[in-house]
């Protein structure tokens, strides 16, 4: 079986990675792909947002199946021409890839089918916005409806804070047509979970838990980040708590879009708050979470093909996915400056060494091979991932492997997982 996987960060090469294991594929492409993915599969000069481009190059290469990683792709309906066009392609439609596209829309689905998730407001005027947070009290969480590259989500300490960041969305348009509409909600106090489920449409298979990193300095303070680190299993999400996150949330979405007439399949990604008074829906993303991805798919001792053919084919016996029992730990090294402005070009030394140690994997996100080095070419550079008998000795060896590579202006948390070893050093 060939297989294309669009994409070019560190879920992409994960899920490279990841599909080399399956006894099923003989060829891997991936578009574009980065500095690490080339090593593993042919990587392809086309961009993942160049959909065109993609399906011609499937069809001339005779691919078996396409796997989508990142959302903007699938948004602008990816799935849709490629099934069209009678391949096979693992991912939701356009219509119910608007549960990452539309926070509005999403919050829709949540209310008509009774999903647990925070009160909320639409406003499409900054005054609107003011009135709003004023009745939900501070801080206040606002949202760009939008796509807005995991920038769209701010939280409002005062109403100064709520005026001045409507002004920046509404009228200085700085996500433009994403931020044209803001969705005001209650603030909601807890620990943040990431639920990855497999879906065809009808069924839903739970991926392991994770738990992700937002914020770009230890300690949870700096600005929110596409994700800084995560690790797998998230000790909160306990077999009971699976069961009702699958009952109360994975479910009646799952049903609800089918009875709206867009069946989802692919990977739904919910991302939850356990709050004092239960669970509630954070937001949903369409696709792998990124790096969540990384930790999850280190501990998959299952094909993956496999379970992928059964959400993209349908009607199939549910796979029983094998997970291994050691948790993972991924530290993400990022750029100086991430996620504001940052150089690349900075050369990498290091890898070879950190990736000869037993249990470590070495996942490229932002890189690119330049004269026969390795550089960097985003802002989130890499995602260096490990496995220990615990907790804590995956933890330690990963901030190992983390310590054998340098760049210059290299950032990274040293704290992930620290709720984990709170609770169990508390508990």
């Amino acid at each position: 079986m060939k297989v294309l996987v669009v994409g070019s960060g560190g879920r992409e090469h994960a899920l490279v990675w990841k599909i080399t294991q399956s006894r099923h594929v003989s060829k891997i492409y991936c578009a574009p792909g980065n500095g690490g993915i080339a090593g593993l599969a042919e990587c392809v000069a086309i961009k993942a947002d160049d959909i065109a481009g993609l399906l011609d190059f499937a069809q001339s290469r005779l691919v078996d199946l396409v796997v989508v990683g990142p959302e903007a792709p699938l948004v602008d309906g990816i799935v849709d021409v490629f099934q069209d066009a009678g391949l096979k392609v693992f991912g939701p439609r356009r219509r119910p890839a608007r549960l990452e596209a539309s926070k509005l829309f999403a919050k829709e689905i949540m209310a008509k089918y009774r999903v647990p998730t925070a009160a909320f407001a639409v406003c499409r005027t900054a005054a609107e916005v003011v009135s709003a947070a004023g009745r939900f009290g501070f801080p206040v969480v606002l949202k760009a409806d939008g796509l807005a590259a995991g920038k769209g989500v701010v939280i409002c300490r005062s109403g100064e804070e709520a005026a001045a960041t409507a002004d920046e969305m509404l009228v200085k348009k700085i996500f433009g047509a994403s931020g044209e509409t803001i969705v005001v909600e209650e603030f909601l106090q807890g620990e943040e979970v990431s639920i990855l489920v497999l879906t065809d449409g009808e069924d839903a298979v739970p991926l392991a838990s994770s738990q992700d990193h937002k914020r770009v300095f230890d300690h949870d303070q700096g600005p929110n980040t596409g994700g800084m680190g995560a690790y797998s299993p998230a000790p909160i999400v306990t077999p009971g708590v699976m069961d009702e996150i699958m009952k109360t949330v994975v479910k009646p979405v799952i049903y609800g879009m089918a009875k709206e007439g867009m069946p989802y399949t692919g990977i739904l990604y919910a991302g939850l708050m356990m709050t004092a008074k239960g669970l509630k829906v954070l937001e949903f993303n369409v696709r792998f979470g990124d790096p969540e991805t990384q930790a999850v798919l280190a501990r998959l001792q299952s094909d993956i093909i496999e379970a992928v053919l059964w959400s993209v084919d349908g009607g199939q016996e549910i796979p029983l996915l094998r997970w291994e029992r050691r948790p993972s730990v991924c530290v993400v090294m990022a750029s100086k400056g991430y996620p504001g402005s940052y150089e690349t070009g900075k050369a990498i030394s290091g890898l070879g060494e950190a990736a000869r140690m037993q249990d470590i994997v070495v996942f490229h996100a932002g890189t690119k091979e330049d004269g026969g080095r390795i550089v960097t070419s985003g802002g989130r550079v890499l995602g260096v991932t490990g496995l220990g008998s615990t907790l804590k000795e995956a933890i330690a060896h990963t901030y190992e492997a983390v310590g054998k590579i340098r760049f210059e202006g290299a950032h990274y948390r040293t704290d992930i997982g620290w709720r984990a070893l709170e609770k169990k050093q508390t508990g």
